[in-house]
Formats: C-alpha cells, sequence, structure tokens
C-alpha cells in the first residue's frame, strides 16, 4: 500500500516537471548542480520505413543554480540527446552513424517576483499550450509543434522573460514575452530558420486542477522562405488557447490553433502550408498501482496549400496531420517504466499523400525506460 501512494505522487510530479527527478551532485555556498537523464530502449512497427526499427536513445541534462543574494538567483540547464540506433562508424562523409544533438541550452537571472530572464536554446512560448497535449507514452505533439520551426517548440536565439503569480499579486496567473533573434543563411550559423520574431504566452491556475492557458507568436520570414516556400508570406503567425484538467489522477487536456505560413509538411518538410487548423485532445488515468492509460486525437488541415504535383493536380486543403492514439505506461516506481503506444493513422492513401510524401501507414511503439 505504501508503494502505490508514494507512486500516486511521484508519477504526476514527473510528467509535469521532466527534472522534478533530478539527482544533485552539488550543493555548498548558495551553488547547486544536478543532473537529469533519460535511457529509452524503444522499437516501432510500422509498413512505412521511415518510421519502423530500433528508436533507443539516451538523453542527459545538467542543470546549475546560484544564491547571488535573498533575490536574485542565477541558473543554467543544458540537455543533450545521443542517437544509439545506428552503427557506431560515424566517421567523415559517414551520415549513418550514430548522432549527437543540443536540444535545450540557455542561462539566466531570476530576480523575486519581478520575473526571469534568460537567453538560449530553448521552448518557443508556443509549446506553453502545445506542451499540454505533448504527454502521450511515444507520439503526441505534433500538429504544428515542430522543433526549429519559430517559436512552436524546441528552437534557437530565444530570449524569454517570464512572471509567475503576476508579481506575486494573483496566485496561479502566470505569463511570458519571447523574442527570436533572427537565424537566416547569411547569418554565421549557416541556418534559414526564422526571421526576427516575438510572442507571448499567459496560462491562469484556476484551483481545483483546473488551468486555461492561450499564447500567440508573430515572426518574420527569412528571404528564402518568403520566395521558394509554397507558402509566399512575409510573416508567419500563429495563435493557440488551450484547456487542462489535472487533479484526482485524472488528465485531460485540449488544445486548438492556428498558423499561417508557418506549418511545415510534406517528404523532408519541403512544403508549407498557408494556413492550418489544429485540435489536439487528451485523456489520461493514473492507476495507484502505476498503469497509465493514455487516449488522444492530434488533427492538422492544411488551408489554401497551393501544391501541385506533376500530374498538374491543385491541392488546396487536406489533412496534414490526423491520428487516434491509443497507449499506456507502466511505472514500476520513479526510475523504471515500460510503455506501448499505438498510432492509428486516419489520412487515407491519396494522390495528395504521395505528392507531399505524407505517410498513411501506421506506427506502434514499444519501450522501456530508465529516468533519474
Amino acid at each position: 500500500m505504501m508503494k502505490r501512494k508514494i507512486l500516486a505522487v511521484i508519477v504526476p510530479a514527473l510528467l509535469v516537471a521532466g527534472t522534478a527527478n533530478a539527482a544533485e551532485i552539488y550543493n555548498k555556498d548558495g551553488n547547486k548542480l544536478s543532473i537529469t537523464g533519460k535511457i529509452q530502449g524503444s522499437h516501432y512497427f510500422s509498413d512505412d520505413k521511415g518510421n519502423d526499427g530500433d528508436k533507443t536513445y539516451a538523453r542527459f541534462g545538467l542543470k546549475g543554480e546560484t544564491q547571488v543574494n535573498d533575490q536574485v538567483v542565477g541558473y543554467g540547464y543544458y540537455q543533450t540527446e545521443l542517437n544509439a540506433s545506428k552503427s557506431e562508424n560515424n566517421g567523415a562523409g559517414n551520415t549513418a552513424g550514430n548522432t549527437q544533438k543540443t536540444r535545450l541550452a540557455y542561462a539566466g537571472i531570476k530576480v523575486g517576483d519581478a520575473g526571469s530572464f534568460d537567453y538560449g536554446r530553448n521552448y518557443g512560448v508556443l509549446y506553453d499550450i502545445g506542451g499540454w497535449t505533448d504527454v502521450l507514452p511515444e507520439f503526441g505533439g505534433d500538429s504544428y509543434q515542430q522543433t526549429d520551426v519559430f517559436m512552436t517548440q524546441r528552437a534557437g536565439g530565444l530570449a524569454t522573460y517570464r512572471n509567475k503569480n503576476f508579481f506575486g499579486m494573483v496566485d496561479g496567473l502566470n505569463f511570458a514575452v519571447q523574442y527570436q533573434g533572427r537565424n537566416d543563411s547569411g547569418d554565421r550559423n549557416g541556418s534559414d530558420r526564422n526571421g526576427d520574431g516575438w510572442g507571448l504566452s499567459s496560462t491562469y491556475d484556476l484551483g481545483m486542477g483546473l488551468s486555461l492557458g492561450a499564447a500567440y507568436a508573430s515572426s518574420d520570414r527569412t528571404d528564402t522562405q518568403t520566395y521558394s516556400s509554397t507558402a509566399p508570406g512575409d510573416r508567419a503567425d500563429a495563435a493557440t488557447a488551450g484547456i487542462k484538467y489535472d487533479a484526482n489522477n485524472v488528465y485531460l487536456a485540449a488544445m486548438y490553433s492556428q498558423t499561417y505560413n508557418m506549418t511545415r509538411f510534406g517528404t523532408n518538410n519541403n512544403y508549407v502550408a498557408n494556413k492550418t487548423q489544429n485540435l489536439e485532445l487528451v485523456a489520461q488515468y493514473q492507476f495507484d498501482f502505476g498503469l497509465q492509460p493514455s487516449l488522444a486525437w492530434v488533427y492538422s488541415k492544411g488551408k489554401n496549400l497551393d501544391l501541385v504535383n506533376t500530374a498538374g493536380q491543385t491541392f488546396s486543403s487536406e489533412d496534414l496531420v490526423n491520428y487516434v492514439d491509443v497507449g499506456a505506461t507502466y511505472y514500476f516506481n520513479k526510475n523504471i517504466s515500460t510503455k506501448v503506444d499505438y498510432k492509428i493513422n486516419m489520412i487515407d492513401d491519396s494522390a495528395f499523400t504521395r505528392s507531399a510524401g505524407i505517410t498513411t501507414d501506421d506506427v506502434v511503439a514499444v519501450g522501456i525506460v530508465y529516468q533519474f
């Protein structure tokens, strides 16, 4: 019975904060250093060869904090991911070997109730709401949230100001303001991800487990994006709203968003939608013996696509993402768990999917996870 009570408290905390279970390795004179880690052995099963096979990886994070005085705290966080699904041969000219990537890297200062400011590679403010539904065992969070696509998910060059409890005056009312610097092909990083942009988000915890949230972001597009994509607009914009309930072992969340000249799709994400309408719904229940079943629907409708295939067919309004997700996670304790996740693809094979390179196959993921 004691084990069940501990799981009922620990598991929801792990779902909310990925660093809640960090291992502290140093704490002296106001300076703290801890590490986080996740090692996942997983395998995908699908008729789509791009989504089939070994998907094993390891992820490690380093979190630091220093107490400057009673009000000022400095902090930093770094997270890397190591791909373990390919061969060790990763020499020059070989792209088939194991790879390493930096997911997050930022540093900042927090000043009491005045809030915090940090800069680096971080999550965009649109993900403050998008993250509410990105909680599935393996899949999810991909109707419009895409890495290095403006401020929809993880991205570089982000300066972020965050304030909790509205300067200490309104419990549960949080907001954030974010600026993203230009990442153009003319910059030294050789990328072409985004122009200058800004975003803001706000969430309000109403109590009893119920929260509301909304976010908006707008960015200049780079010259390459404006003149060579299927969506030729000068700006990329997105707005999203969400609601979640997280109490009594029940987790329910819903998110709706619209994007303009932002969402990428198709083979190697070569195409950009002029407009998308996105919906994500998720329901989960945490049993006190460790089992957490999950049910979700993830949907993205592309509008004004202006895509013409080699046969001269024009496509304007099409489903870009549409799947029902059924899965479950079993937590043996706070460190070890197993999971299975079944993505039931609701998109039928068509001239559009074949032209754009959108998969219509189901995917089943199984895995065992150790985290600390």
